[in-house]
């Protein structure tokens, strides 16, 4: 099922077994290229690293990963360290707080730097992540299409996440489905990705 830009904020957009919540654009263009620009050339950017089958992988999209405390995260058996909050990850963290009504304190970052670099199929289920907290994603740049499949009859959910858009994960959602960021041939231009989330300390 493909909704792309038919969205309500307090429409769920899963059938069921989880929510997800589109709030489309939650900042003005003009204050999207800031932030975009902003993020693109602060934030201390690093190529993405995973073990897999015992094989250390590089990634050419590249991560960041930021919070209140220097936490360590791991995921894709490979453990980051939280540097702190930069002043615009602390305003759009306030952003997604007052749209959601969930807290966070910690972000994953992610920074395609084309169509050609996406995300498989996975879902966000690491041991220190709250438990069906919320996951808050913040699209800059790229619009790019972003899709759902439930884990057991495999059923999909896309829609196209904007420049300056908020989409909010939560209850059961990374429990039973999968998401992805499939790589695409309709654009050339830069996306980045913040997902505020919550660590249990």
């Amino acid at each position: 099922m493909d909704l792309f830009n038919q969205f309500n904020p307090q429409q769920n957009l899963l059938p069921r077994d989880g929510i997800v919540n589109y709030y489309g654009h939650v900042l003005s263009k003009q204050r999207a290229d800031n932030y975009f620009s902003c993020l693109r050339d602060t934030i201390a950017w690093q190529n993405d690293e995973a073990i897999i089958f015992g094989k250390h992988i590089l990634t050419k999209r590249k991560v960041a990963w930021y919070g209140e405390h220097e936490f360590d995260y791991t995921y894709s058996n490979v453990t980051k360290q939280a540097k702190i909050w930069t002043p615009e990850l602390l305003d759009l963290k306030a952003i997604c707080e007052e749209k959601s009504g969930e807290t966070y304190n910690s972000c994953l970052l992610n920074l395609y730097h084309n169509g050609d670099e996406g995300m498989a199929w996975h879902s966000d289920g690491e041991k220190d992540l709250k438990k069906n907290g919320a996951i808050a994603s913040l699209s800059f740049g790229a619009e790019r299409k972003f899709s759902f499949k439930h884990k057991v009859d495999k059923e999909r959910v896309s829609l196209v996440l904007a420049h300056g858009s908020l989409l909010v994960m939560k209850g059961t959602t990374q429990t039973h489905w999968l998401h992805r960021l499939p790589p695409t041939k309709t654009t050339n231009q830069a996306r980045i990705n913040l997902t505020f989330r919550t660590i249990v300390v």
